[in-house]
């Protein structure tokens, strides 16, 4: 009974819930959410600054996180760069001061907290011409005013950047008078118009007073409570809002340090002055906030304003809204023209006359139409995800149940899709589903084995190339991002390169011949000692591998930040899987021309002895290698023995999975599915389910990270499902069986990239 409810179950999901319709329920969920983000937009407007300087929340105890937008955590070098030539001011009382020496320690790391208390405190930093003066004002007076007033009218230069607050010291000299906050809004006032002037040629902020924490204070600052910084702050608020809302010269109101203060004003040494911690993420705040825009890092999308087409872009948009266009008109017609020729009745014989029409060429044309039709659609979402500023990002933060919550969830799906094969598959073909990613061994072997048994002529590799490479040139050309930034793919595409290459090379070896003569045997191995000394070589020999794609056109594509070196590294990194691979093609066929493994269903894959052993021996070697990978420490040495040893942990994986006859015979539909759209789902990951290029994450649904992580994960799936239907698709139409079109249709998309490079050249001079 508990099977058949089983089964039961899992047809009513399946029959209420299809593809079709989960995608059908995507898509309305992405224009719900662009039409709420639009809205808010409007509403509450589009800059980022704005939420960066005023609302946020902590991940963790030490990590803050802006509204909607993600900050960068800035390095001494990268501050330096920022601030060259820069003269920034910090003018109040010792509070500001505190957040003077944070922001100076992000210059200089070594700086010291030893300057006179309640004086004027100058830094600066000679070898970048950056000057950083703390100025010693704690109330808000005339003698504030004076300094505010001789930038504005007398000779003294403007700083760049401007950061003042005070209001403490009023309430503590005053007692916490009410006379005290009547005049502070006197003087607040009468500055306001000179911090106005200066912001229309410098960055002007007004820090609010952070909240207290009033049972550690001494009783000389017993007066300073929060009620009464409250009463400070709502003056500054009102006073320094008042001008126009839309004014690009507004002071800028520092407020979300209070907000900071709130969380940590508890650890506190006196209960008047922040800890640290704070203060270091006030200052970075400070940092993004001016640096962003000028800098323009990946991981700091705060304070960016959204970056400007590039002509291939708008070449690529003009493309789709074309195809777009075309495709509703073609269909209008073509659903007019059926219309018109729909059967009528001969009233005569009471038949239907059904008029005889070739729609073939139309429906291909219209099929190639609609396949763009929808990959335009899908591209304006990756762009409005991760290039517009309709929807929020947010920085990564780690946490164990964010991470295994859902993974236990996962396998839970997995099992419940546990299905048995209605036919026994042989061992390679459970390495084929078990190992979607070509970049494992036996992806390779895969692509070996094939060859070998002749099964892999100019029309397949063409059709793997295409669906390895479609979404990734499309997602360079509408993302601006080079093919190198994708590393995977083109990772895999060199690397299955080198094995046609290999295997076409003379003398070609297929198993008809390996057959006849155990002389081929010894040629293959041949080859592949040839490819292993090659690798070896140039895994050795940094500067001929860089010499070789620092060249035109390579250097176009395999070159990132304006050099190779991560192409290098990741091609290091992996250098033997073409190797273990090939070999494990290589022994599989040799082990199965000698009847040597058992392959029947529910039997062993050796004889009982030798599959204990083996099975003995994996079980070992998967968790000892496990435990290696795990406790490693030091990743550069990790680095260095991964491409010789990671064949074990895969090689024991494959063996465990295949030596017990029950075990192959059992497979998850469930994981087979996400495996057959794995490449869609490791490429798509990066503008639609992260953000900012995978530095961050997409946040559809703000305040409520479960439900937006459920949201995204299920657009995000449907996404990569229909992106891999549209480019078998159209595989099928652009590359054809006959070798005569292939090669033609192969000198067009030569001259595509050609055209398409020369563009990109075009685009870097403009840059530069």
């Amino acid at each position: 009974m508990a099977a058949l409810a089983y089964t039961l179950g899992k047809r009513e999901i399946n029959h209420y819930f299809s593809v079709r319709s989960a995608k059908a329920l995507a898509l309305g969920a992405v224009l719900l959410l662009a039409a709420c983000h639009a809205a808010f937009r409007r509403y509450r407007g589009d800059d980022t600054c704005e939420y960066l300087l005023s609302s946020g929340r902590f991940l963790g105890e030490k990590v803050w996180q802006p509204h909607s937008c993600m900050m960068h955590k800035y390095k001494n070098s990268e501050a330096k760069n920022c601030l060259l030539d820069k003269h920034i001011a910090f003018i109040g009382d010792s509070r500001i001061r505190q957040l003077f020496y944070s922001f100076v320690k992000l210059i200089n790391p070594q700086v010291k907290e030893e300057g006179n208390k309640h004086g004027n405190i100058l830094f600066e930093d000679k070898s970048a011409s950056i000057k950083v003066d703390f100025l010693w004002y704690p109330e808000v007076n005339g003698s504030m005013k004076q300094r505010i007033k001789s930038w504005t009218e007398g000779s003294i230069a403007k700083p760049h950047v401007i950061v003042a607050g005070a209001a403490t010291w009023s309430i503590k000299i005053h007692n916490g008078s009410n006379e005290a906050l009547t005049q502070y809004k006197i003087n607040i006032t009468s500055i306001a118009p000179l911090l106005e002037k200066l912001a229309e040629s410098s960055d002007v902020y007004w820090v609010l007073q952070d909240p207290v924490y009033e049972d550690m204070l001494s009783n000389s600052r017993k007066m300073i409570t929060n009620d009464k910084i409250d009463a400070y702050n709502e003056a500054a608020i009102s006073i320094l809002n008042s001008s126009s809302r839309n004014s690009k010269a507004k002071v800028k109101v520092f407020s979300v340090s209070k907000l900071i203060a709130q969380e940590t004003i508890m650890q506190s040494s006196d209960g008047l002055h922040l800890p640290e911690s704070s203060r270091e993420t006030s200052a970075m705040i400070l940092m993004n906030v001016y640096c962003n825009k000028i800098l323009k890092p990946i991981d700091g999308s705060c304070c960016q304003p959204q970056p400007p087409l590039t002509l291939i872009q708008k070449l690529a948009f003009c493309f789709f809204a074309l195809s777009i266009i075309g495709y509703l008109i073609l269909s209008f017609i073509y659903r007019n023209n059926h219309r018109k020729n729909k059967p009528c009745t001969d009233m005569e014989s009471g038949e239907e006359k059904k008029p005889v029409t070739n729609t073939s060429p139309v429906s291909t044309l219209e099929t190639l139409l609609y396949s763009f039709f929808k990959l335009g659609l899908i591209m304006a979402y990756f762009y409005l995800c991760d290039r517009a500023n309709l929807f929020m990002k947010e920085n990564k933060f780690y946490t164990h149940s964010s991470f295994f919550i859902p993974i236990i969830y996962i396998l839970v799906l997995g099992v419940f899709y546990t299905e048995n094969t209605k036919e026994f598959l042989p061992v390679y073909m459970h390495v084929r589903v078990l190992v979607a990613a070509y970049l494992f061994q036996t992806g390779y072997g895969h692509f070996s084995y094939f060859w070998i048994k002749g099964d892999f002529g100019l029309y397949r590799v063409c059709q793997v190339l295409f669906r390895l490479n479609f979404l990734v040139v499309v997602l360079c050309i509408v993302m601006d991002r080079p093919y190198q930034f994708y590393y995977f793919v083109p990772l895999v595409t060199v690397w299955f390169m080198i094995i046609y290459a290999t295997l076409a090379v003379w003398p070609q070896i297929v198993q008809k011949k390996a057959n006849g003569n155990c002389f081929w045997h010894f040629g293959l191995l041949l080859k592949l000692i040839s490819l292993l000394m090659c690798i070896y070589f140039l895994a050795n020999s940094q500067g001929v591998f860089e010499k070789i794609f620092s060249l035109w056109p390579l250097s176009t594509c395999f070159e990132l930040n304006g050099n190779v070196y991560e192409w290098w590294f990741r091609w290091k990194l992996d250098r033997y899987v073409v190797f273990h691979g090939m070999m494990f093609a290589f022994i599989y066929l040799a082990l199965q021309k000698r009847q040597v493994l058992l392959e029947g269903k529910g039997e062993p894959l050796f004889s009982n002895k030798i599959s204990n052993v083996l099975l003995f021996i994996s079980v070992v070697c998967f968790l000892t290698y496990s435990i290696w990978a795990s406790s490693c420490k030091n990743k550069t040495e990790c680095n260095e023995l991964h491409p010789s040893v990671s064949v074990v942990q895969i090689l024991a994986f494959i063996l465990i999975r295949n030596i017990p006859g029950y075990a192959r015979s059992v497979y998850s539909s469930f994981f087979a599915w996400f495996g057959r759209i794995s490449l869609e789902l490791f490429i798509c990951q990066y503008h639609i389910w992260l953000a900012a290029d995978t530095k961050g994450i997409l946040v559809l649904i703000p305040g409520n990270p479960m439900l937006n992580i459920i949201v995204s994960t299920f657009i995000f799936v449907c996404v990569a499902h229909e992106i891999s239907q549209i480019t078998n698709d159209l595989a099928q139409m652009v590359v054809p069986k006959d070798n005569a079109t292939l090669l033609r249709r192969l000198l067009c998309i030569a001259g595509f990239f050609s055209g398409l490079l020369f563009l990109a050249a075009i685009q870097d001079q403009s840059r530069h």
